[in-house]
């Protein structure tokens, strides 16, 4: 099922969403404003803001609190895109060069953190102390696990639970809090915030699982970006983990790490992780975190946005992108 259609519950007030993101770019500083327009209007998903909105469908749905969230939650994700494209000097997303290729990583570091504060603003607007700290945490746990990535890269001695756990820090701790944040500002009861929150804690890691195959077996114009990028720049995901499991001697996934010819043992690990059963297995962890994401919607009452998000769970799974 295509986004359009999930989202049809919440789509006007998404595009409210998108032209208060419009808004942020009202600047005076014209090379800010150039920037600005140039990372926002780039055609994201906007999953984590429909998540938002979403979530607040289930009790009293308080646009005028729900919108500045949802428009906070995106400004984050698009500030933590364009720090991630400067630290790991990427050249290209979403089939377009980044804020770091088109202008310099310096600019590109500090427009994530204009991002980052015009995001907070957002937060603050819903005059809502615990979400305002929800959101502080959130940004503090996002860049945690940025730095436990940086300090890990090339470390072949990481776990699955290593790995989850940096996955839930750097990707789920993103979507709970579009999930959780909907759910407190529609005056849920708590068993309902807490639902929603690990309903949007389990479909996070499926997310960032997700990715990680697409970098492996995807492709460069369908990712909109070039794949293999994760192991060239050391970060030890789900498939790479997979193959050393499975080809415990010599391997690709080693020999990129010991810096060994990395582009054509980068290749060879794409092609294994293709030629076998390494993308079926990393699918099934990522199936198995969405049934525990849908399993918290069962706590929920049944309607529009329940259906929503049950159907968002096998978008995450299938898409290709």
């Amino acid at each position: 099922m295509p986004l359009s259609t999930i989202y049809q519950p919440v789509e006007e007030d998404l595009a409210k969403v998108d032209d208060l993101l419009s808004s942020a770019t009202e600047v005076n500083f014209h090379r800010l404003a150039e920037l600005l327009d140039y990372c926002l209007k780039d055609g994201g998903k906007r999953i984590r803001p429909a998540l938002t909105l979403l979530s607040g469908k289930f009790y009293d749905y308080n646009l005028s609190l729900l919108l500045p969230m949802a428009a906070a939650v995106e400004l984050m994700h698009t500030a933590t895109l364009v720090h991630d494209d400067a630290i790991d000097q990427s050249m290209v997303r979403r089939g377009r060069p980044t804020v770091n290729e088109v202008w310099s990583e310096d600019k590109a570091v500090l427009l994530g953190d204009y991002l980052f504060a015009k995001a907070g603003e957002c937060a603050a607007d819903t005059q809502n102390l615990r979400t305002v700290k929800l959101f502080a945490q959130t940004l503090a746990t996002i860049s945690a696990g940025e730095i436990n990535q940086a300090f890990n890269a090339f470390n072949l001695e990481q776990t699955r639970e290593h790995y989850i756990e940096r996955i839930s820090y750097k990707t789920a701790s993103l979507f709970s809090l579009a999930t959780e944040s909907g759910a407190i500002l529609s005056q849920a009861p708590e068993n309902s915030v807490k639902a929603l929150k690990e309903y949007g804690h389990n479909l996070g890691i499926a997310f960032q699982i997700i990715d990680d195959i697409l970098d492996y077996i995807s492709t460069e114009v369908d990712m909109g970006k070039p794949i293999g990028s994760d192991l060239a720049q050391g970060t030890l995901t789900l498939p790479a983990m997979l193959i050393l499991e499975r080809y415990p001697g010599d391997n690709p996934v080693k020999r990129v790490f010991q810096n060994r010819d990395k582009q054509e043992n980068t290749k060879l690990a794409l092609e294994l992780a293709r030629n076998s059963s390494i993308a079926q297995e990393c699918y099934q962890v990522a199936v198995d975190y969405c049934s525990k994401a849908c399993q918290n919607l069962n706590l929920l009452p049944y309607n529009a946005s329940h259906r929503a998000l049950t159907e968002l769970a096998n978008y995450v799974v299938e898409r290709k992108r």
